[in-house]
C-alpha cells in the first residue's frame, strides 16, 4: 500500500466511520416522492434482495448491503481501500454470506472477467469515481448478457434550483471531506447515454441534507 501517513489515517478514519454508519437504521431515512417505496430499507431490499448468483459490488465500505443480500449469492467486493477489509469481513460472516471475495480495485478499472458477472451493484459510489464513464464502461463489460447493473446513487438537483446552486457552492470542500464526494455530479445523465439497452429508475429524495435528491433503479446490458 503506497499511502503517506495522513492519508493512511484518513482511510482509517473514513473505514471507521463507514463501520459506524452500518448501526444506523436505514428506515428512519425517509424517501419523498418514490412511487413505490417509504424508506431506504425498503428500497434496498427491493433492489438487492432477488439477486442471485455472482454479485459484484463497487466501492462496498464496510458492507452496509450484506444484511439485504440473499446469503446464498457469490459476492465480489472492489474496495479500493483496505482498512474497509476487516469490517466488510465481519459484517458477512453476521449475515451469513459465504462467498466472499474482496478485491482491492476502482470502478474505472475492475479485475474481472468481462461476461463473469450477474449483477453489478452501486450505491452511493458513483459521486465519488475519478472517471464516470469509464467506470459505466467497465461496469457493462464485466457483465453477462443481461445482466443487471443496480443502482442507488445521490445526483445533481435541477439546474437553476436552490439545491443546485447549494451543491455547486459546497463541492470544493465537500469533495475534500467526503473521500472525492461530488454533491453535484450529473449520474443520471451519464447513465442514460451510456451502453446499456435497458434502463429504468426512479427520480427521489432522501430526508437528508444537500445530497438529498436520489435515482434508483438498473440498467440491463444487451444480450450476447
Amino acid at each position: 500500500m503506497n499511502c503517506s501517513p495522513l492519508s493512511q489515517i484518513q482511510k482509517r478514519l473514513f473505514a471507521w466511520g463507514m463501520s459506524k454508519a452500518n448501526e444506523a437504521d436505514d428506515r428512519t431515512l425517509q424517501s419523498i416522492g418514490h412511487p413505490h417505496f417509504l424508506n431506504l430499507a425498503q428500497l434496498k431490499q427491493s433492489l438487492l434482495g432477488k439477486l442471485r448468483g455472482r454479485v459484484l459490488e463497487i466501492g462496498p465500505g464496510a458492507g452496509a448491503n450484506f444484511k439485504y443480500y440473499h446469503p446464498e449469492i457469490e459476492w465480489v467486493g472492489i474496495e479500493p481501500n483496505p482498512f474497509m477489509y476487516p469490517h466488510l469481513e465481519a459484517e458477512a460472516q453476521r449475515y451469513g454470506l459465504t462467498q466472499v471475495r474482496i478485491e482491492t480495485g476502482t470502478a474505472e478499472h475492475l479485475q474481472v472477467e468481462e461476461n463473469s458477472i450477474d449483477a453489478v451493484v452501486s450505491t452511493h459510489v458513483l459521486c465519488s469515481v475519478r472517471d464516470l464513464d469509464r467506470a459505466l464502461d467497465e461496469i457493462e463489460r464485466v457483465l453477462k448478457p443481461n445482466g443487471r447493473f443496480v443502482f442507488l446513487e445521490h445526483v445533481a438537483a435541477c439546474s437553476g434550483t436552490w439545491t443546485r446552486h447549494v451543491q455547486n457552492g459546497v463541492a470544493p470542500l465537500w469533495t475534500n471531506l467526503f473521500d472525492r464526494c461530488h454533491p453535484n455530479r450529473e449520474t443520471a445523465a451519464a447513465i442514460d447515454r451510456s451502453r446499456f439497452t435497458e434502463i429504468q429508475y426512479h427520480d427521489f429524495q432522501l430526508s437528508f441534507p444537500i445530497v438529498s435528491p436520489h435515482i434508483a433503479g438498473f440498467a440491463v446490458k444487451g444480450g450476447g
